[in-house]
């Protein structure tokens, strides 16, 4: 699998995302288009609900779209998020984990964001990932593995 790349992008909470930082912790990275619309507030909802069983595998969770920091900070302050959301509006993560795709929409082509998920463990390597995500059942199937990984 791949690993993530160096890289310094700014989260709510007015901390950094910095995968150095992170060595030894294993964590989440999911992937959403858009704040506040309705596939997005659902997933992000589920991740809230299992956040505690997450913490208990002894993994971290982050959201990341393009939308700006007061953007997120907005949303999961609406959605009471216990966890970090990246701002990432040059695509730089997006666009190391290849997550941008033409998509259809209205009948016309946009570039936007895949739902997608990224397991990594401690020492920043991919485990595992999702692509396409549909949002229904989906952080149980996240959960489920993160789990396994303690066996």
């Amino acid at each position: 699998m791949s690993s993530i790349p160096a890289l310094a992008l700014p989260t709510t909470s007015g901390a950094t995302f910095d995968p150095a930082t992170l060595k030894g912790q294993a964590y989440v990275l999911y992937f959403y288009p858009k704040d506040n619309t309705p596939g997005c507030t659902t997933e992000g909802n589920d991740f809230r609900i299992h956040h505690d069983a997450f913490a208990a595998a002894g993994v971290k969770v982050f959201g990341v779209s393009r939308d700006s920091v007061k953007s997120h900070e907005g949303f999961k302050t609406k959605q009471c998020f216990p966890f970090e959301l990246i701002s990432d509006p040059e695509e730089a993560l997006c666009e190391a984990m290849g997550v941008m795709k033409l998509k259809n929409m209205y009948g016309k082509q946009v570039r936007g964001i895949e739902r997608s998920t990224f397991v990594i463990d401690g020492q920043g390597e991919v485990v595992r990932e999702w692509r396409g995500v549909k949002v229904p059942g989906h952080v149980e199937e996240v959960l489920a593995f993160v789990q396994s990984l303690k066996q």
